[in-house]
């Protein structure tokens, strides 16, 4: 164990030395209730899909949209909700909460909540992608071919184009591995795995070809730290270095042996939405369980609904929009 740390520690120190010393700053992007984000595949800096709950937490300030989105399932529900009174608010979340209590016991379990977080991700994928997709579909035919998606994504502008030539290549690559049937179009389920392929076990193919392309300089089928930090390392500090090489060695290179295999980059590039939903359990669980059972009574969910959905503080009357058609999709 000794001689694995030593060697790599020379190296860094090496490397580190021969960098400019300069701040790196990054505002964090706080959390609300958002349609249509601007990037369908949003990454980190080191090139990573983001996860889901990136915002959750934003300059130690808790943001409260992730959690009620993680119940509702739907931006334009949690919206909703927002505005309802507090006990039309919670009325309506006794219903979502006998459809979450698998055995009828009138207790959400941890497996309980979890399967709905998870099925809440799914389902707030595809609002996204078909908000989407009805911006992308210019003739209106419920489907969109590469050019409504190069026009609505890039312009027409040819300075633009050019400048955006890499982001436009991968961008064919996922439409054309999107496209299952081959038709030229992207349907519905298509479209949603060209816009969330890291949710799209399929697409991983793709995401693993188009990492090695970016980043396996010596084309060994392996991602080294050298090859991981790429360019990033020139405009970063020693701190900053030190940082990632840790990280490289102990969350991404599972196995140890100095580099990241094909699974070691799947699992680096794809969030994990089964460990973030434990930790939304764990998260809600902290807030709500009053007695410590390890399980929530519908009550104690409903003495805490604010930690699951929102509300407007008072009550403003019994006017109340689309309560019917809620119920209907209840």
């Amino acid at each position: 164990m000794a001689g694995r740390l030593f060697a790599p520690l020379l190296f860094v120190v090496a490397l580190a030395a021969s960098l400019p010393t300069l701040g790196d700053t990054a505002s964090a992007h706080i959390h609300t209730h958002q349609h249509n984000k601007a990037d369908n595949n949003e990454r980190t800096e080191d090139g990573a899909f983001s996860p889901r709950d990136a915002d959750h937490y934003a300059e130690g300030e808790h943001h409260e949209e992730f959690d009620h989105e993680a119940i509702l399932g739907s931006v334009k529900e949690a919206e909703e909700f927002d505005r309802l009174p507090i006990q039309e608010s919670k009325r309506r979340l006794g219903i979502l909460l006998t459809k979450m209590d698998l055995n009828n016991d009138k207790y959400i379990e941890r497996n309980e909540l979890k399967a709905w977080i998870l099925r809440s991700f799914s389902t707030l994928s595809a609002e996204e992608s078909e908000d989407r997709l009805d911006d992308a579909d210019t003739n209106e035919d419920g489907k969109v071919t590469w050019e409504e998606i190069l026009q609505d994504t890039y312009g027409n502008d040819p300075e633009d184009l050019a400048l955006d030539d890499k982001l436009i290549q991968d961008d064919k690559q996922t439409f054309e591995a999107a496209d299952l049937n081959k038709d030229g179009y992207l349907d519905t389920e298509e479209f949603k795995a060209y816009t969330h392929p890291e949710e799209t076990p399929r697409m991983f193919p793709l995401l693993l070809k188009q990492a090695l392309a970016d980043k396996d300089t010596d084309g060994d089928g392996y991602i080294n730290f050298q090859e991981f930090i790429g360019d990033r390392a020139k405009s970063k500090d020693k701190e900053w270095l030190l940082t990632e090489k840790d990280k490289f060695d102990y969350e991404h290179d599972k196995n140890g042996d100095g580099r990241l295999d094909s699974d070691e980059i799947l699992s680096w590039l794809v969030p994990s939405n089964e460990e973030i939903a434990n930790d939304e359990v764990d998260h809600l669980f902290v807030g709500s369980d009053d007695d410590h059972d390890n399980r929530l009574s519908f009550d104690e969910i409903l003495d805490h609904h604010d930690a699951f959905v929102g509300s407007e503080a008072t009550d403003y009357g019994d006017h109340l929009q689309d309560i019917d058609r809620f119920n209907d999709e209840l």
